[in-house]
């Protein structure tokens, strides 16, 4: 199927979907070289490529059971100018990351900004023209945003394999939820086999007033204010902080804080 028939008929609809899925399924590290090269199957039957990023925290790069890179390898970013994760300051530096912190849901974007996406304050000042004018080997791109427990954010996108194509709109329109479907299936599924280590402890469930104090000290309050604002002393505050840093196995009151906030017990705070 060539990109043109692909954008007539939307493949979501293909009967092959759940089969689909379960190919794009990680359940163990073993099974992650078969699963990446299902995925890059199905961008290839679309004419599109892949890029992924399971972590944008982190600087170590996507690998299956061997250590072999995911990207490079598998993906096919194999030039010199195509290995983007070799950049040090990417994560820090490129607009698409920087959307997928405050945007889950997909959009695309070229140097005339981003669309595909519902009115977002926290987007509106972020300027794509210097990364694709000066920086991209795409002048467009389709972004995925993954957002998954303990606060990681995975950031991945989409490109034709036509690096001067500005405009994705149709693509976008039939093709985004597709991907962004098997994309969230394979990274969900690669970050729980490749973490080596719990971020929390099992089934850790936080008391009402545990979650109160945690909440307001989230906000700047002190111990003393905290009692004040809920009607509790000073000491019992300080024993609910206690408590919810055993839970969480923190080391201190800002760590507990942290994890906390990781398992969505504080929300947005303002």
């Amino acid at each position: 199927m060539n990109s043109l028939t692909a954008i007539e008929t939307c493949p979501l609809h293909r009967n092959d979907l759940s089969d689909l899925l379960s190919s794009v399924t990680v359940n163990d590290v073993s099974e992650i070289h078969d699963a990446a090269l299902s995925l890059k199957s199905v961008a290839d039957e679309y004419g599109l490529r892949i890029a992924l990023c399971d972590d944008i925290s982190s600087r170590e790069p996507m690998v299956d059971a061997d250590g072999t890179l995911l990207h490079q390898e598998i993906f096919g970013w194999v030039t010199k100018k195509d290995k983007w994760w070799e950049e040090k300051y990417l994560a820090l530096t490129s607009p698409m990351v920087r959307a997928c912190r405050y945007e889950s849901q997909p959009f695309w974007c070229n140097a005339d900004g981003m669309y595909g996406l519902p009115q977002n304050e926290y987007l509106e000042e972020i300027d794509f023209r210097d990364h694709f004018l000066e920086f991209a080997q795409h002048q467009s791109a389709i972004v995925l945003p993954v957002h998954l427990p303990f606060g990681q954010i995975s950031a991945n996108s989409i490109h034709t394999v036509d690096p001067s194509q500005e405009d994705m709109s149709d693509l976008f329109a039939t093709h985004a939820m597709f991907f962004d479907l098997l994309i969230r299936r394979f990274v969900g599924g690669y970050v729980s086999a490749i973490r080596k280590k719990r971020c929390i402890p099992d089934n850790c469930v936080l008391s009402k007033r545990e979650v109160e104090c945690l909440r307001w000290a989230a906000l700047g309050k002190t111990d003393k204010e905290i009692g004040m604002i809920i009607s509790l002393s000073h000491a019992t505050v300080r024993y609910h902080f206690q408590r919810a840093g055993e839970k969480l196995n923190s080391v201190n009151r800002t760590q507990t804080i942290f994890k906390a906030g990781q398992l969505g017990y504080l929300g947005a705070n303002n």
